[in-house]
């Protein structure tokens, strides 16, 4: 399916000449578990964001903006298929040293996108499958610079090591090899933390000075967008910062700078540095021309405390099927097409960015058989007076589905823990109850009843994919 689809769109660029440099470029800022109230323009009392809330202004605010899952891998692998991660088989996180990632044969926008003309480039944390056929230069990205999964993972000992890897901290592969033969666990705790960096598919240095990270991130994805313009292509940069994701480190610059502890440091380095791509755009003469979303992984893990971000008011975070889980931050800017200081308040989400991108692109998704969940979400982008959300239902995995302001929550059973019974349904208006604090089912039960049906049709096409 994916190659005759790859077939169909390398001639509609041959026919019509899509992907030349007057086609968007597109950049996708992922911050990993940044709360939805870790912005000045969602509210933060105490991070300071000057670069993002401008580009907000700038730009299209979402305020109900989804990611598929509340955990990193499968919303990661949503984001880039356009997709349910059920239908991926991708329902947990990748670790270390065990197989698995996200299928090759699965259309990425990477690849929807270098079939057009685009370059494309991953820079950041993966965490689709660490083994060289799941990486990102297997997956349609020309090239890949980042952290291969979450930043307080152990190393990969299959790896290929580059013959000049810098090796840091004192680390060796035969003192990991020692580790690893004696541990009982893929991520040793000797090893914890202990995060390679690579190129493409081979590491350049272990463990990565974690410090440095967020501005070398932002640096190679500015030395990509110079090339990409040097070389008069359209360009798609995915820039994936593997923080605020604990354990959180922050350059000199930024110590102690936040009134939010180090947690804030970060995201106040996150948004330093957001402007600095910003400022590049604009200094290269492509800024008018650059769609730049800006949003996050999942909802923040609370359980690390000050270490941990804010998704208030929503109810919860990471790990949940409450909004704090999948409500988060959706910022867009393209001054050529996106309306400057616009809220939307329909439901978008990270789904939707490959069926968008191909509209815009004049790629046809529908007739492919792709079996992909998002929908074209441009008219909302670009501020259509009256327009409505594409979507009729969004699904919190099996959990829960919205439909309108409402949403319902059928929770099945903890198999961890058969013993402890379920929790009831619930119903919420989320306009009138965005805490997820005061259910409603016995009041409107027709409601419950109707989204309980669109819930378990919903699983029932899941269960074809298990």
């Amino acid at each position: 399916m994916k190659t005759a689809f790859l077939f169909a769109s390398a001639i509609l660029w041959a026919a019509f000449g899509f992907g030349k440099t007057e086609s968007q470029n597109v950049i996708i800022i992922f911050t990993d578990d940044q709360g939805y109230q870790d912005l000045g323009c969602y509210g933060s009392p105490n991070i300071s964001t000057p670069r993002i809330d401008q580009m907000a202004k700038e730009g299209m605010l979402f305020t109900d903006f989804y990611v598929a899952s509340s955990v990193c891998s499968p919303s990661r692998a949503a984001l880039l298929t356009g997709k349910y991660p059920a239908k991926l088989g991708i329902n947990s996180v990748f670790w270390p040293n065990q197989p698995g990632g996200l299928d090759p044969e699965e259309l990425t926008i990477a690849e929807m996108l270098k079939e057009v003309g685009y370059a494309t480039m991953a820079v950041g944390k993966w965490h689709l499958g660490d083994k060289k056929e799941y990486l990102p230069t297997n997956q349609g990205f020309d090239a890949y610079y980042g952290i291969p999964y979450s930043n307080d993972m152990s190393p990969a000992l299959d790896m290929v090591y580059d013959p000049d890897c810098l090796y840091r901290d004192g680390f060796s592969l035969e003192k990991a090899k020692e580790i690893f033969a004696k541990a009982d666990d893929r991520n040793p705790p000797e090893l914890k933390n202990k995060v390679p960096l690579m190129r493409d598919d081979v590491c350049i240095e272990i463990p990565v000075d974690q410090r440095t990270i967020t501005k070398r991130f932002t640096d190679e994805g500015m030395r990509f967008i110079s090339e990409s313009v040097e070389a008069d292509r359209p360009f798609f940069l995915y820039l994936a910062h593997s923080m605020p994701h604990t354990p959180l480190h922050v350059s000199k610059d930024f110590e102690g700078k936040s009134e939010r502890s180090l947690y804030g440091d970060v995201i106040e380095e996150i948004d330093y540095n957001t402007g600095r791509l910003l400022d590049h755009l604009k200094a290269l003469g492509v800024e008018r021309d650059t769609l730049v979303i800006y949003s996050s992984d999942n909802g923040p893990w609370l359980n690390r405390g000050d270490h941990g971000g804010s998704a208030l008011p929503l109810s919860k975070g990471k790990k949940s099927h409450f909004e704090g889980g999948h409500r988060v931050p959706g910022v867009m800017r393209w001054p050529a097409r996106i309306p400057a200081g616009r809220v939307c308040s329909e439901v978008a989400t990270t789904i939707d960015l490959l069926p968008t991108l191909a509209v815009l692109n004049g790629i046809s998704v529908d007739g492919a058989d792709l079996d992909v969940d998002g929908k074209d979400i441009s008219r909302l982008m670009f501020g259509v007076e009256g327009e409505k959300t594409p979507h009729r239902h969004f699904f919190y995995k099996r959990a829960a589905v919205r439909s309108g302001d409402w949403k319902y929550h059928q929770v099945p059973p903890n198999p961890k823990r058969p013993e402890k019974a379920a929790p009831k349904p619930a119903l919420y208006n989320l306009k009138n109850d965005i805490s997820e604090s005061r259910n409603v089912i016995n009041e409107y039960p027709e409601i419950a009843e109707r989204l309980q049906k669109a819930l378990m049709e919903h699983v029932k096409i899941l269960e074809n994919y298990d």
